[in-house]
Order: structure tokens, then C-alpha cells, then sequence
């Protein structure tokens, strides 16, 4: 029996605009076509990302930037068929009785090749820099609200150590506790495929659609093809395979 069998409402936690599409673009795409309910909530507007050279957008870091990875974001939704999207921190995804509360990208610095790690400036704006009880009760108050069925986020490395994936998988866990919605753990790079604790799904057949997703991510990232070429300059393929495990 699969994870997803039976779902009906599932809210998918995640850190930056673009993470949706790169990380679970395709289990987005089946799951709206099985019909379930999906909302995808972003913890962050992605403000300290790069910016592919010749692309026609605002320096990154400043609030014209952020605004345009929103909509790099709703447009990327679109393509994948999601109709139900939140910031954390601004309403619904707001606890009771707080005010909004915008939740900046962290940042950070690779570490090695493939995994990343906290950056060396700090701002105390910052998603890491925030109370995990006042993100909990954000994200908390979304499950409740659409009455989801599960919460999906990263796995424990936060896919490659970005911090505010780290963070948010924290955050999941104990929203997961507090609310008593099942958890649901998306396997990230150091996951051993062969791992039979992790129920794998490949769903090929929505790469055409995630790629047109993912192209709506300019500012971040290329298409070419079957594959994709961050603005850092790594090239991986389009991510059609999907590891999940009960958190």
C-alpha cells in the first residue's frame, strides 16, 4: 500500500519558489491528476537566489525581486496543475492572533560539490533566524485550516543542507506533532535508493510538464531539454522520480 493512497488534501511544505518544482514537480503533477486537493506553501520569496545572466529581472535582494520570484512561482503552479498556494507567515498560513510576518531566505554557501551549508552573513530577519514555535504555529495553522489529510516536506538533510530546508523539516516535524497530521518525508540526495524504507514512484510522463513548469524559474535555472542548469552552473536531469517515507 502507497503513502498516497486514499489522499485527498495534501499540503506540501517548502523553503524557496522553484524548490516545488525541482524537488516534486512530478508527484505535484500525478497528484492533481488523481484529483487530490494539493496546496503547496512556500516558507520564503527566494531573495537571496542568483540570477542567470541575460535574464530580464530585478537584482536579487531587493522587494522587486522577491515579487518577481512570486510570480516565477504562481505561473510555475499553473503548469502543474496546483490551485491552492500560501507564504508562511502571511494569511492563512498565519497562527492565531499574529501579526504577518515575512520569512526572508536565509541564504547559504556549498560546503562541498553537492551539499550546502548556513551563510556567512546573518540577518535577523532570516527564516533560521525566526522562533521554530512562531513557524510551527504559522504552518500549523494552514494544515488545520484546509484540513489536510497529510504534511509533506524534506527529509532530515533538507534534501542537500540548505538551512532553510533543514529548518523547515523541523518545522514539519512538530507540526506534524502538534496538529497530529501524518508526515510524509521527500528522500533527498544522500537517500540509497535501494533503501526499503523509502516507497519510490516514477512518474516519467509529466517531465514535458514540469519542464514548462520549471521554465517559468528563469531567474534560478535553464531548460535544456531533459535536464536542467542552475544558475550556479550545475546541470542534473529533470527530476521524474519521487522517494517517499512515513516521517
Amino acid at each position: 500500500m502507497s503513502l498516497l493512497d486514499g489522499m485527498t488534501r495534501l499540503v506540501v511544505a517548502h523553503a524557496h519558489p522553484d524548490d516545488e518544482t525541482l524537488s516534486t514537480g512530478v508527484l505535484l503533477a500525478e497528484l492533481s491528476r488523481r484529483g487530490v486537493e494539493v496546496h503547496v506553501v512556500t516558507a520564503t520569496r527566494g531573495e537571496l537566489g542568483g540570477l542567470v545572466r541575460g535574464v530580464p529581472a530585478p537584482q536579487p535582494g531587493t522587494d522587486a525581486y522577491a515579487a518577481h520570484r512570486e510570480q516565477e512561482l504562481a505561473d510555475a503552479l499553473v503548469d502543474l496543475g496546483v490551485h491552492h498556494h500560501a507564504f508562511l507567515g502571511a494569511p492563512p498560513a498565519l497562527g492565531p492572533g499574529r501579526s504577518p510576518r515575512l520569512y526572508r531566505d536565509s541564504g547559504m554557501r556549498w560546503v562541498t560539490s553537492t551539499l550546502a551549508g548556513p551563510a556567512d552573513d546573518d540577518d535577523d530577519r532570516s527564516f533560521t533566524a525566526a522562533a521554530v514555535q512562531d513557524e510551527v504555529a504559522d504552518l500549523a495553522a494552514y494544515v488545520e485550516r484546509v484540513r489536510a489529510d497529510a504534511l509533506l516536506t524534506y527529509d532530515a538533510d533538507g534534501s542537500y543542507g540548505h538551512p532553510d530546508h533543514v529548518r523547515l523539516h523541523d518545522v514539519a516535524v512538530a507540526t506534524a506533532r502538534a496538529t497530529g497530521v501524518p508526515l510524509v518525508l521527500l528522500a533527498g540526495g544522500a537517500v540509497d535508493p535501494d533503501d526499503a524504507a523509502w516507497e519510490w514512484h516514477d512518474w516519467a510522463e509529466h517531465r514535458p510538464a514540469v519542464a514548462a513548469a520549471l521554465s517559468h524559474h528563469a531567474t534560478q535555472l535553464t531548460v535544456q531539454g531533459a535536464h536542467v542548469v542552475h544558475v550556479g552552473g550545475q546541470r542534473e536531469p529533470i527530476r521524474t522520480t519521487i522517494g517517499l517515507r512515513a516521517g
